[in-house]
């Protein structure tokens, strides 16, 4: 099968198209033939070499989640599974393929009506924003701001945050066209990369869903009103000051919080209850997906540079 590899961590141009073994299912998983396979940021951070003491070395596939029909099935796993169209997250390796194995336990049976681009753009980063403004103890009427919000978890943060009557729901994002784009998802403020925007825009915010991380992040702080509450969710944008951490001392007083936030720590009964009833509003139309572009699994690299241009807005699908 055709597979696309890091073989040199870095820039875009260390991905390879290379032939692997089709993986056999091991008890307990599933074999999904790709019908589409997002590319997430968590990709691009792996990519650039960023979490090496992670143990990734050169030939690692990239991509976590995939959708398509199940072909086969390891020991254990009902047989039913076979030629049922799912989504599957896949850790983080292995999406990049022409076939992925998966915990049948991360396996999502796709409702009719939601296409696998769409099912990769929502799947894993949906349960992020939901349990983001969760761990925020994201309330009605509060101002919510999404740093990043150009990707599929800020598109889906906004939106959760409108559904959930925020009374601001600012963003940050590069251009004035992405602003209105986002407007259209829910936003009512829009804000450049700086945090700033014109003399109407919101100065203090009850809570922050970070997807950027980076040296601003400090800056980000600082907009927080008293008893905000920060939520750090990716690091695109690189980590932060090594000393971002005196900011919140030095506003003691203001009662701020910051916390980090994977979905790796959700029980996975609760992930797959809320990615199942994410899928079904999207189905329905009620919950809005943005697939910025489908390429063929062998433009992976083009994907990559796309995404370090910060060009995308939503996620980027390849398909085999």
């Amino acid at each position: 099968m055709k597979a696309v590899v890091i073989e040199r961590f870095g820039d875009p141009g260390g991905l390879e198209v290379v032939d692997l073994p089709v993986p056999v299912p091991a008890p307990g998983q599933v074999l999904v033939a790709t019908e589409a396979a997002g590319v997430g940021g968590v990709d691009a951070v792996i990519r650039r070499g960023a979490l090496a003491a992670y143990g990734f070395r050169a030939g690692h596939v990239l991509g976590s989640e995939v959708a398509g029909r199940v072909s086969a099935v390891g020991a254990g796993v009902d047989r039913g599974w076979i030629g049922r169209r799912v989504w599957a997250f896949t850790g983080l390796s292995g999406g990049y393929a022409e076939q992925a194995v998966a915990s049948v336990d991360d396996v999502l049976e796709l409702p009719e009506g939601l296409t696998g681009a769409e099912a990769v753009a929502l799947g894993g980063s949906g349960v992020v924003a939901h349990f983001a403004l969760e761990r925020a103890r994201f309330t009605v009427g509060e101002a919510v701001l999404v740093r990043g919000a150009a990707g599929s978890i800020g598109i889906t943060a906004v939106q959760l945050a409108a559904r959930g009557d925020a009374g601001v729901v600012a963003v940050t994002t590069s251009s004035a066209g992405r602003g209105e784009r986002l407007k259209d998802l829910g936003a009512t403020h829009v804000l450049n990369r700086a945090g700033e925007g014109g003399p109407e825009a919101p100065t203090g915010f009850d809570v922050v869903i970070d997807v950027v991380g980076g040296p601003r992040l400090p800056q980000f702080l600082d907009r927080l009103n008293p008893n905000g509450r920060y939520v750090a969710v990716g690091v695109i944008g690189g980590q932060p000051p090594a000393d971002f951490g005196v900011r919140l001392m030095d506003s003691f007083r203001r009662s701020l919080s910051f916390a980090t936030f994977s979905s790796d720590t959700v029980p996975g009964p609760d992930r797959q209850a809320v990615r199942s009833s994410q899928f079904a509003d999207a189905a329905r139309g009620d919950l809005r997906t943005v697939v910025h572009e489908v390429l063929p699994l062998d433009q992976a690299a083009a994907a990559h540079r796309e995404m370090d241009a910060g060009e995308v807005f939503g996620r980027v699908v390849l398909v085999p």
